[in-house]
């Protein structure tokens, strides 16, 4: 009696089935599935002409492919004496307890009554519902991980004879050898654009110095081009840190940075990374109890795999990066490049750390080269600002300060010292404090940068310096200004109304020659008048196209004295920094602005 299914009867598959025994026609599909594989793209183009063959086998009614990596069924493909069309259908569901392990290298086919297998198996009622009482299974090793089977299923047990379990075996020995020679040219192009790959990554990363920026771009460089999520966490005070994240969904983007930084399961694998101090990916199984993978729920079930490799650099474990892929793929080369891509990352972030540090340290250096507060004086508001240019992290040899006067007003002072560095610090250590202290014990301007210039040629140093010395004393109409300049830009004095005028003084470098002569001039300081004083590296700030902030200093100084007193030399500083694209030279910057009330 004949079995049917859809319409079709098993005698009439028979039928339109080749004969056992025409080997000519079996070789001849064998040979041009081998022709098939060896210029094959991607193995599963072989499927159509695989299942067609095994479909034409005498006595079969069925051929289901699947694919498996652990105990998790990725997807099931199938053709049917009455569906002979594939179909495939993705069910990424785990039947861990119910199959065996992974198959050896050579493959081996083993036959079973369709009868005596889990009914609840997919793929065993797609077997059931073709008719099949019997089936020959084939299981092959997946060069990239995991492995396929390929089952055919009779109408009884004879018909899975020793023609078809021979044929069904060089089917999967075709495509295993198809399999690995794919994933060979694949590994061959993944070195030479991960190699690509690497080089622009370092390109990107080390491009900066700042730490934020550089933990950012290391997130962003990797996704998509890597996988479809990365994470970044560094060794901070408080442990493990999630400091950047991205996604190549923007949907999914907030959920993992919540993930990130909250969820314990994921804290509890990278705290494992660090303390093994070896990368790992997980996949399968592994995933089970945290925010990935099919039994996750959000945006978490589109997870395939995990890998986490440790960050250390200069023998110190900064961290963590996690990468998140839709896939299943993870070959051992992308491991090894993965490996290399966190060596690289933690490279660039320790440099950009241990720069951060050094920068701090020689800004709170730099600090206390200048004081730390500006004296309150009566009818004047002062105001300063520094700003530091070079990259190089040297300390630089800007400075000022102001002294109060015995009788009210206030003395300005403000310096540069050539060069930067150790000795330029010492330097200006030494001239700010020598000039405070001579102006405190009541020395005239002239006396003070006479004794400066003394104690710097005692030095014997071979760098100079540059000062000026402006004193405010109150009048009935505002102040009366007197200043001196050895060898340092003219002060500029902005007027209530906004005009500008230049206070021109000139004189000898301070350090160079023992006998000096001294710039000098005076004006008046109304109400409403500013007295503005700053370093060259105001006027050297460079544009882009090479002008100097000199040529605009005028009408910057105008137009930012238009504000609150209080903030004026902040404002200036603030426009020379957005102006210049060269010049590393710090900005310093002192204003004293006459109050508008006239003092008494």
């Amino acid at each position: 009696m004949a079995i049917r299914n859809g319409g079709t009867s098993v005698e009439q598959h028979e039928e339109e089935a080749c004969p056992q025994a025409d080997d000519g026609w079996w070789s001849g599909r064998l040979h041009e599935l081998w022709r098939v594989a060896d210029t094959a793209q991607d193995v599963t183009g072989l499927a159509d002409s695989v299942y067609d063959m095994l479909l034409r086998m005498p006595g079969v009614l069925a051929v289901v492919g699947t694919h498996w990596s652990g105990g998790l069924l990725h997807y099931l493909r199938s053709v049917t004496v009455s569906e002979p069309t594939p179909s495939f259908t993705e069910v990424e569901q785990s039947f861990a307890d119910c199959i065996p392990g992974a198959p050896g290298d050579d493959p081996a086919v083993t036959v079973h009554e369709v009868s005596g297998l889990d009914g609840a198996m997919p793929h065993v009622q797609l077997l059931a519902a073709a008719g099949a009482r019997s089936v020959a299974e084939c299981a092959v090793l997946l060069a990239q991980g995991g492995w396929a089977s390929f089952m055919v299923g009779t109408g009884d047990r004879a018909a899975a004879d020793m023609t078809l379990r021979t044929r069904l075996k060089q089917v999967a020995e075709v495509m295993m050898a198809c399999d690995r020679r794919i994933m060979a040219r694949r590994e061959d192009e993944l070195r030479q654009v991960s190699d690509a790959f690497l080089a622009e990554a370092s390109l990107q990363m080390d491009s900066s110095l700042d730490l934020e920026r550089t933990v950012r771009r290391v997130a962003r460089t990797a996704v998509p081009a890597v996988a479809e999520g990365c994470v970044l966490h560094l060794q901070l005070s408080g442990g493990l840190t999630s400091v950047a994240s991205s996604h190549m969904d923007a949907g999914a983007q907030q959920w993992l940075g919540e993930v990130a930084a909250e969820d314990l399961w994921l804290k509890n694998v990278l705290q494992q990374v660090v303390e093994g101090e070896q990368g790992l990916v997980l996949q399968g199984d592994e995933l089970e109890g945290g925010p990935f993978g099919p039994a996750s729920s959000g945006a978490g079930r589109a997870v395939r795999a995990l890998s986490v490799n440790p960050l250390t650099a200069r023998g110190r474990a900064l961290g963590t990066l996690t990468f998140l892929y839709h896939r299943v793929d993870i070959a051992e080369a992308a491991s090894r490049f993965l490996a290399d891509l966190a060596d690289r990352a933690a490279l660039a972030i320790d440099t950009s750390t241990l720069y951060e540090q050094r920068r701090r340290h020689m800004v709170s250096l730099q600090r206390h080269l200048l004081p730390s507060e500006l004296p309150q004086v009566s009818g004047v508001t002062l105001s300063s600002a520094y700003e530091v240019g070079d990259v190089s992290l040297d300390v630089g040899g800007d400075f000022y300060d102001a002294v109060p006067g015995a009788q009210g007003g206030v003395t300005l002072l403000i310096g540069d010292v050539c060069g930067r560095g150790a000795e330029a610090a010492a330097l200006t250590g030494l001239a700010r404090h020598t000039l405070r202290t001579l102006l405190e014990d009541d020395s005239t301007p002239e006396h003070a940068l006479e004794r400066l210039n003394r104690a710097l040629i005692r030095e014997g140093t071979s760098r100079f310096v540059t000062a000026l010395v402006a004193v405010l004393v109150p009048d009935r109409a505002g102040f009366s200004l007197r200043y001196w300049s050895a060898g340092h830009p003219a002060p500029l004095l902005r007027r209530e109304d906004g005009a500008v005028e230049e206070l021109a003084a000139h004189g000898d470098l301070l350090g160079v020659l023992e006998d000096i002569a001294y710039g000098s001039g005076s004006a008046h300081v109304a109400p409403g008048d500013a007295l503005v004083l700053f370093t060259d590296g105001v006027t050297e700030a460079r544009a882009a196209d090479g002008t100097f902030f000199e040529s605009c200093l005028r009408d910057v100084v105008a137009q930012q004295g238009a504000g609150e007193a209080k903030g004026f030399a902040e404002r200036l500083a603030a426009a020379v920094v957005g102006f210049r694209t060269t010049g590393a030279d710090d900005v310093a910057v002192l204003v004293a602005q006459a109050e508008t009330e006239a003092v008494a």
